[in-house]
């Protein structure tokens, strides 16, 4: 039997006997498609080409592409667990064609391949082809059904005609499109889930398992205008895509796509982790949580490998979601801990082949899991108890829907997706009122929307009417005479006229030498002249093919066609230090923290540069010093510094560093630290992809201090330095505060941080005295109220007011009266020092047995001191602003207390 690598790489090998080029699979998060969460199709990367605005590189490719399907009208995620074939992520095995062989090759090697390589039966394969579309007046595609007839085993019983629902593929409403024949295979009757349907009837397309697609030939041939019109295209192309996990499932004779070896040593380790055991069965929890674990772990660990992290956004968003219903499910396996990120290594292990971004990330992607894991099972038990809650209520008054707003305090308030409060409702029979929780969702949008600024321009509206802009100069010289072409000004590009005064516009000229912003240095700076008339720009920005300088004239004289000077203001060279500072950083970190420490992301002006980089922790004070002394002593070692512009399939071998984040063309630009010829960079101790500007020695940089090291997203952390003349002032400034602080404190510069130590420990030990001199008062009041506490049974009612303390000092008083107390409810109140409340409720566990809950009461007496609160039923809390209500919710609390009791006492 053929293991799934072996199976990808026979696709792959095929192929490549045929002339195709092999196309490593792009990313999973689409780098420069906004109209993509993740990529979902293998022809995402190829979509350029498809529109006529990109040549290929060669006429036929073949790749592995790997897929996520979340969101949008290809979302499986829902399904996922549920039954044999759904999943999040899979790989989609693709052939293609760009202009060069068409539906007689693509015919024929499909099914050689088939029946010849993988040895399919060709007794169970079916062909699909387009039946015609009378509204579109297109003909039935008999060009494809008589290839198939002609040139395979397939009788023509077998060659079936279907509607363009099922065999016409467009990638829009408007663009390339065409038929297409899809490969179906008969599984054998046993396979129908339908079976107890009477009136049910198996078939290809149909709505049983027996017929299952595996490989879809799509034949791009028209393209669809505004109108809805087609016409030919004059360049016909190839697309194809095939499941590998559907096909590997097939020669492995499973059942299952979950029983391949693409899952199961996925699911062999949660058995191992969770000592559960999987029996591959649908409908029972256990099966479908190591189904829905096996399926959420690859999405996560090959999206978070691409540079996706989760957050509160977008496709971070999706990955939260994704993420946090995985450790839902691990709670139905009674995991209670973070426990995904150890399925990692197993998915390198037999992964990491095929995909070998996989292994150089993998260190980052468990830090990033097992951090998000950790997170979020703080508050995940807490959300399950408040979800229990409003179950509870629901029940009580006999209603079948969750409110929108309690759905939303789940996601808001507790990081439950909506989808995860759907399926836990679902599981209780119960559904959730999503219209509500939209409308809140919604509002919370626009609030935050209406904080973002507008720009002056659509980079999409505009990249396709302006004229290119030549910047080679922008590497070579700050000043270059150039000729003014037009301005952009409320989303339009205009010609003629002149340029308006007083406006913000982007200027375009035919050439310049300012820096466009991209790979996180800022664009330029500086002056546009012509005699005396100035134009002053803050921005550049590249905009389709132009570079667009942004600012703004106070002359009314400056025309279209005019030879204008341009000069980069001499900042530049500042942003030149910090950016050659951020490779050295760079080099620095992964010498001091190892390899993992890779760039997700910088920042570089003239006043600061800012990196971001994968590591799990913060760094300690010790490894600070040690980079930045790294950084140092090349700075003094003075290297050169060189560039040289080479294929990026050389570059990879001289291990150049790329960021996971950008995309790049078949050219790079390497920029080397360590080396005076372009021709001997492996002799460079530092090698980047870099488009950027920077000093021509390391000693320009003059010196280097990092200023800031925090955390600003899970996994990734982010160093904030100074160079040059900005970290010269910054130090100046911080040797005038020195020199205050000495002055205040009576003491000399050098025994500042002694003098300021002296007088923390001293405060510390006042505060210490003050808290004890609080707890004596605390225990005093206590004891005071445990002695005039009422009564009922053997169980006490302890209430009253304490007097303004810390909240662990209250809650330190309240386990001392449970321990005098061992039958009772507590209800204290506080006001604290802003003049606000304080509730906190105890009630030990033989009165939680008789169903007074430490959480009902302060729900119940929190609004009476204008606030609210909860938690579980032996301990709670609640806030209020109302202090002069304080005896009313404590009179309120002694009722229900007294009520809930007397109907348990004899």
């Amino acid at each position: 039997m053929k293991t799934s690598q072996q199976i990808r790489q026979d696709f792959i090998d095929y192929f490549l006997k045929q002339d195709h080029k092999f196309v490593p699979s792009s990313s999973v998060v689409p780098l420069d498609d906004p109209t993509l969460l993740f990529t979902n199709a293998g022809m995402n990367q190829f979509k350029d080409i498809f529109l006529g605005s990109k040549t290929p590189d060669h006429p036929r490719a073949v790749n592995s592409q790997k897929c996520i399907r979340v969101s949008g009208k290809h979302n499986d995620l829902e399904e996922v667990g549920k039954d044999t074939y759904h999943h999040t992520f899979f790989e989609m095995l693709g052939n293609w064609s760009f202009g060069d062989y068409f539906k007689a090759e693509a015919i024929c090697w499909a099914w050689q391949l088939f029946t010849k390589v993988w040895g399919f039966n060709p007794n169970q394969l079916w062909a699909t082809v387009f039946a015609g579309d009378a509204n579109d007046n297109l003909p039935p595609d008999e060009e494809a059904e008589k290839l198939w007839i002609e040139n395979s085993e397939l009788p023509p019983e077998r060659v079936l005609r279907f509607s363009r629902k099922d065999n016409f593929w467009e990638m829009g409403d408007v663009g390339p499109c065409g038929p297409c024949s899809e490969i179906h295979i008969d599984l054998g009757p046993d396979r129908c889930d339908k079976q107890d349907d009477p009136d049910h009837t198996c078939g290809v397309n149909g709505d049983c398992s027996r017929f299952i697609e595996l490989w879809n030939l799509v034949f791009i041939q028209y393209n669809r205008d505004e109108t809805g019109k087609l016409s030919e295209l004059p360049a016909k192309h190839v697309d194809t895509g095939a499941g590998l996990e559907r096909i590997v499932a097939v020669l492995q004779n499973k059942t299952s796509n979950y029983d391949t070896d693409l899952f199961m040593p996925l699911i062999d380790h949660i058995a191992q982790i969770t000592g559960k055991k999987y029996t591959s069965q649908l409908g029972n929890q256990t099966d479908n949580a190591f189904r829905v674990i096996s399926d959420h772990i690859r999405t996560l660990s090959f999206a978070i490998c691409d540079g996706a992290l989760p957050s509160n956004d977008g496709r971070g968003y999706v990955l939260r979601r994704i993420l946090r219903r995985a450790a839902r499910f691990g709670l139905l396996l009674d995991m209670h801990e973070p426990f995904l990120y150890q399925l990692v290594p197993t998915l390198v292990d037999y992964m990491g082949t095929a995909f070998p971004e996989l292994k150089t990330r993998a260190h980052h992607v468990i830090n990033v899991i097992k951090a998000e894991e950790t997170g979020f099972s703080r508050t995940l038990e807490r959300g399950i108890a408040i979800f229990e809650s409003d179950i509870a209520e629901l029940e009580q008054q006999n209603l079948k829907t969750l409110p929108g707003d309690k759905a939303f305090r789940l996601y808001d308030t507790y990081g439950f997706p909506l989808d995860l409060t759907q399926l836990m409702a679902e599981e209780r029979n119960l559904t959730v009122d999503v219209d509500g929780f939209t409308v809140l969702m919604q509002q919370q949008k626009d609030q935050a929307r209406a904080a973002q600024k507008n720009l002056i321009y659509e980079a999409d509206a505009l990249s396709e009417v302006l004229p290119a802009t030549s910047d080679s100069q922008k590497y070579l010289t700050s000043s270059i005479t150039a000729r003014l072409l037009g301005y952009v000004m409320d989303n339009h590009y205009h010609t003629r006229g002149s340029v308006p005064a007083f406006t913000r516009v982007g200027l375009v000229l035919d050439r310049t030498c300012a820096y466009a912003e991209a790979g996180g240095q800022v664009g330029d700076k500086g002056i546009i002249s012509a005699d005396n008339l100035l134009f002053n720009f803050d921005d550049t920005r590249r905009i389709g093919p132009a570079v667009v300088h942004f600012g703004s004239t106070d002359s009314e004289n400056i025309s279209i066609g005019m030879e204008m000077t341009l000069t980069i203001d001499p900042a530049r060279d500042d942003t030149r230090r910090n950016h050659t500072a951020t490779h050295l950083l760079q080099w620095a970190l992964q010498k001091v923290l190892g390899s993992h420490a890779h760039q997700e992301g910088s920042m570089v002006c003239a006043d600061y540069l800012r990196f971001d980089f994968t590591h799990p922790e913060s760094l300690t004070h010790e490894q600070i010093l040690q980079v930045e002394k790294l950084v140092r002593d090349q700075i003094a070692a003075a290297h050169p510094v060189t560039f040289k512009v080479m294929p990026i399939d050389d570059a990879r071998k001289l291990g150049a560093m790329a960021l996971f984040s950008e995309k790049y063309g078949e050219t790079v630009r390497v920029l080397a630290i360590g080396t005076e010829s372009p021709d001997a960079l492996e002799e460079a101790f530092s090698r980047e992809f870099c488009g950027g500007t920077h000093v021509n020695n390391t000693s320009d940089i003059g010196s280097f201090k990092i200023i800031k090291e925090e955390s600003v997203a899970t996994g990734i952390r982010r160093i904030t330095a100074m160079t040059g003349r900005a970290l010269n002032d910054m130090l100046y400034q911080r040797s005038d505060l020195i020199d205050q602080l000495g002055s205040l404190l009576k003491t000399t510069p050098d025994e500042v941080v002694e003098r300021i130590k002296n007088l923390i420990d001293t405060n510390k030990k006042l505060n210490k005295q003050l808290k004890k001199g609080t707890a004596g008062d605390l225990k005093s009041s206590a004891q005071q109220l445990l002695d005039n506490a009422a009564a009922i049974g053997s169980a006490k009612i302890i209430i009253g007011e304490t007097g303004t303390a810390p909240v662990e000092a209250i809650r330190s008083q309240i386990d001392w009266l449970r321990k005098k107390a061992p039958s009772a409810a507590i209800v204290l109140a506080a006001k604290t020092e802003d003049h606000k409340v304080l509730l906190f409720a105890a009630v030990t566990d033989d009165l939680i047995k008789q169903g007074l809950k430490a959480g009902d009461i302060v729900k119940q007496i929190a609004p009476l001191v204008g606030g609210g609160g909860g938690g579980r039923p032996q301990m709670a809390q609640a806030g209020g602003k109302n202090p002069e209500k304080i005896n009313d919710a404590l009179e309120a609390a002694r009722i229900l207390i007294k009520n809930s009791l007397s109907k348990h006492t004899i």
